[in-house]
């Protein structure tokens, strides 16, 4: 049983290089079509989805709909399956966090693993309560299944699988919107 990642469609947050944790934003044009083109991806490789799994966020809500219309499959929204809580991060982008929040987020840079930003959540709190759903989806599926969640959330998942630095993990994990990487089942035991 293989389980099918894949990061939601574009937004406009995403243009403009905002950060969106769990602020909910809708796909853009450009999101929608790149949604239709995970689904066509996924009948051209002939990869055998039997669901699709979705963070509630209406931005992978959105791409598991379209890509499940094409797929003529079940989408199911998941708890724990949604994008890092940045708390008071979140509208603005990067460079106006390092600005605005510099001794928090020197702080949070250094250790961005354990430490939590100003009403937000760690990564290894995204991971801890990651990896349950994570499983318990690898043990009640038989067939192969698509996650569409955020791309924080494959970072760190790919960072603890792999065992990488989680500061490195946009130099190791950067995905793409509507990128699919793939994990089996055994991958999630460690």
């Amino acid at each position: 049983m293989k389980l099918y990642l894949t990061r939601h469609g574009e937004t406009e947050w995403n243009v403009h290089s905002r950060i969106q944790g769990q602020t909910d934003i809708p796909l853009n044009e450009t999101g929608i079509n790149q949604a239709k083109a995970l689904a066509q991806e996924l009948l051209e490789k002939q990869l055998q989805i039997g669901k699709i799994y979705t963070s509630r966020q209406i931005r992978a809500c959105e791409t598991a709909k379209i890509a499940a219309q094409n797929l003529g499959v079940e989408v199911v929204i998941k708890d724990g399956l949604e994008e890092i809580n940045l708390g008071k991060w979140e509208g603005y982008t990067w460079k106006q966090v390092r600005e605005l929040f510099t001794p928090e987020y020197e702080i949070w840079h250094e250790n961005r693993r354990y430490q939590i930003p100003p009403e937000g959540e760690s990564y290894q709190q995204l991971l801890d309560r990651l990896l349950p759903v994570l499983r318990e989806i690898a043990a009640e599926e038989k067939e192969d299944v698509l996650i569409v969640t955020h791309s924080a959330v494959i970072m760190t998942l790919m960072s603890y699988i792999y065992d990488k630095p989680f500061e490195d993990m946009v130099k190791n994990f950067k995905t793409k919107n509507a990128e699919i990487i793939m994990l089996e089942k055994e991958m999630l035991e460690k």
